[in-house]
């Protein structure tokens, strides 16, 4: 009998506490109720699969629609960096990123789309999308 020899084989995985939220700043926007849309886009986004530690590699696009505050770039590239070895759905990214950056933010709307590179013959894509509510 041919023994599996990949069944036990693993690599480290962060949790998701590793995520740095602490690094994201926020920064003045002048232009408040002015409609203007924000959009940033890497084609660098890592993190790795929850259960074989394998990177999963991603086009990341961050839309959103500022109201008092935008996120510094720098503190964002570190925030995003930080994913790298995190154990983490590709489904379950754009949610916990919109999250983050919407309590630091607080946005008229936001949404982050994914757009993973194919593995095994499968490639995702996933949306998660933020709106304030009207009055």
């Amino acid at each position: 009998m041919i023994m599996d020899k990949y069944a036990s084989r693993r690599f480290d995985i962060q949790k998701e506490d590793a995520i740095d939220v602490t690094v994201l700043e926020a920064i003045p926007f002048d232009y408040p109720g002015s409609a203007t849309e924000v959009v940033y886009e890497t084609d660098e986004f890592t993190a790795v699969c929850p259960w074989t530690g394998l990177p999963d590699f991603a086009r990341l696009i961050i839309r959103y629609v500022p109201d008092r505050s935008l996120v510094e770039l720098k503190s964002l590239k570190y925030y995003l960096t930080s994913y790298r070895n995190v154990g983490i759905l590709q489904e379950h990214v754009v949610n916990r990123i919109l999250k983050d950056l919407v309590q630091l933010l607080h946005p008229v709307s936001m949404q982050i789309e994914t757009e993973y590179k194919e593995r095994g013959g499968i490639k995702t894509k996933a949306t998660a999308r933020w709106e304030r509510e009207r009055p």
